[in-house]
């Protein structure tokens, strides 16, 4: 994507990783530097998008197949794609968001067994293009970010294989796609977190 369209910045990881909190960090560190920035999350951003986030996360909707949440998820995601960031990137801005297109390969694909080719190629679908320029991935061990969640939604209360699963899904992302992905050290102090996102996006903003 071209620098003068906008910057993409998505946050990715396992359940209890710090991606919300460090999301809002790095969109305050930003706004310091005086960039323009678009803060918003995955599923949400939209009222449809909220919704659908609520369908996703709430415990009283069950076991959705994986392929219901794939589609729900890539809704939920055009949805943001046509009415928010597509527009804020036209404007210059920086995006930062919180989960994104690798959350449901993990999730759905390689967790939650749903063709990944089926998904990559529903996601081509959707994002038309619009692929972020850095991909930061929050890791810590899944025990560990599991100890931080206080009240579970229906994704954290999975049990511990599909957690370990999905962030064996994340590491094999990153080694896919190294010069996109970057991974960061989550468990460590939030500031130390930070100071190496930053490090990882600066290389951006020069």
């Amino acid at each position: 994507m071209s620098r003068r369209r906008g910057l993409f910045i998505t946050l990715e990881g396992p359940e209890g990783a710090g991606k919300s909190t460090q999301a809002r960090r790095l969109a305050g560190w930003l706004r310091r530097r005086g960039r323009k920035v678009l803060l918003t999350r995955e599923p949400g951003g939209t009222p449809i998008g909220m919704k659908l986030r609520r369908i996703l996360l709430d415990k009283r909707s069950g076991n959705l197949d994986p392929l219901v949440e794939l589609c729900l998820y890539e809704a939920a995601r055009g949805e943001l794609l046509r009415r928010v960031i597509r527009p804020a990137l036209a404007a210059g801005k920086v995006v930062v968001l919180d989960r994104f297109q690798d959350s449901t390969w993990v999730y759905q694909g390689y967790a939650g067994a749903v063709d990944r080719k089926l998904v990559e190629r529903l996601g081509t679908v959707v994002l038309a293009g619009c692929e972020p320029d850095l991909t930061l991935l929050l890791d810590l061990p899944v025990r560990r970010g599991l100890a931080r969640v206080r009240r579970p939604n229906r994704f954290e209360a999975k049990p511990l294989r599909f957690h370990e699963t999905v962030r064996r899904g994340y590491l094999f992302l990153s080694r896919r796609f190294p010069r996109r992905i970057r991974r960061i050290a989550a468990d460590r102090s939030l500031q130390e977190v930070q100071d190496a996102i930053q490090r990882e996006v600066e290389r951006f903003l020069r």
